[in-house]
């Protein structure tokens, strides 16, 4: 393996250890965006809510912010771009039911398992635990895997009935780039309000 003083070891024996670590840091992180607000920093628990750029959060934190958006909080930029309550809808969730939450081994130590969800995808039963791609409809608030909108083509929500298009679907902690088209999305959409509200406020006027 080198370092034996006859041979030289190769640069992929030097840093395999420190990969494997970074692995599986990353594999953390990505799945405490799952069960974590992303505001407040604390377990996700009901009721959950989520903004136009598919962020997860608890909606008593975002409620908490926007009566008092001036208090310091270490996360306050990912909440920069909610305004009001029109701006985050509460999601319909599925339980799973093989999560048992914190468990306690024989020793009594308290675990959790990183990789079980809270929830699944009602349609094919997938965990939403960041392994696989979700998204809520903006309509309703009901959460599904990509997979079930993708195999089930329809315009009606496949848990509680009402229509929705394909604009209402917004994917839930997205890559960065889904993170920019959907804000794109998002400041396209306000700006149509705008206009529309600023339309309608001059045509009262001129009626007056």
């Amino acid at each position: 393996m080198g370092c034996d003083g006859g041979t030289i070891p190769k640069r992929h024996e030097l840093v395999k250890g420190p990969k494997k670590v970074e692995k599986v840091d990353k594999n953390a992180e990505l799945a405490a965006r799952w069960k974590y607000c992303a505001l407040s920093q604390e377990k996700l628990r009901r009721p959950i809510v989520a903004c136009g750029l598919g962020r997860l959060y608890n909606k008593d934190a975002v409620i908490e912010y926007l009566l008092d958006k001036s208090a310091e909080r270490p996360n306050a930029e990912v909440v920069a771009h909610i305004r009001g309550i029109k701006d985050i809808k509460e999601l319909n969730l599925t339980d799973n039911p093989e999560w048992e939450g914190d468990t306690t081994n024989a020793k009594g130590d308290r675990y959790e398992d990183i990789h079980c969800g809270m929830f699944i995808c009602p349609v094919v039963g997938l965990e939403m635990n960041g392994k696989h791609r979700f998204c809520y409809l903006q309509t309703c608030g009901c959460v599904f895997s990509d997979r079930a909108l993708k195999e089930v083509k329809t315009e009606i929500c496949h848990k509680c009935g009402d229509p929705f298009q394909d604009d209402d679907i917004i994917v839930l902690n997205g890559t960065k780039e889904e993170v920019e088209r959907l804000r794109e999305k998002m400041e396209e959409k306000r700006a149509k309000s705008k206009t529309k509200r600023w339309k309608k406020l001059r045509d009262h006027c001129n009626f007056l």
